[in-house]
């Protein structure tokens, strides 16, 4: 298998996101042969939320996968737990809080693919 198409998990090095969660980019155009899209693995802690944000060209899906958590989209706030799946579209302000006693984690897919330039945050 090629590596540019593949790989390994204990292999992706976390770090901390510009929106406070710990995030593992997965596949990203930089990186491998994935072309218009990213997939990352964001992790908050209990009692934690990412910053309120959004992005100017990038719709997201954040798929569930673990805990549960409060999301806000825009002017809506709603419960989410492991299974389900949210649609952002871009320019629309959002968040998610983990409102759990274990980490929360989800995996978010963005088309196009993330860009640290394409984030703005919306409160300190």
């Amino acid at each position: 298998m090629r590596k540019e198409c593949f790989s390994h998990y204990r292999d992706v090095k976390a770090s901390i996101s510009s929106d406070g969660s710990l995030i593992r980019e997965l596949l990203h155009p930089h990186r491998h042969a994935v072309k218009k899209q990213s997939l990352a693995e964001a992790v908050i802690e209990p009692g934690k939320k990412t910053l309120l944000h959004q992005h100017y060209k990038s719709e997201e899906v954040y798929i569930i996968t673990v805990g549960q958590g409060e999301m806000t989209l825009a002017d809506e706030r709603f419960p989410v737990m492991a299974g389900d799946t949210v649609c952002i579209p871009p320019r629309t302000p959002h968040s998610i809080r983990n409102i759990g006693s274990r980490d929360l984690k989800l995996l978010c897919v963005s088309v196009p693919a993330f860009d640290p330039g394409d984030i703005e945050i919306l409160e300190a």
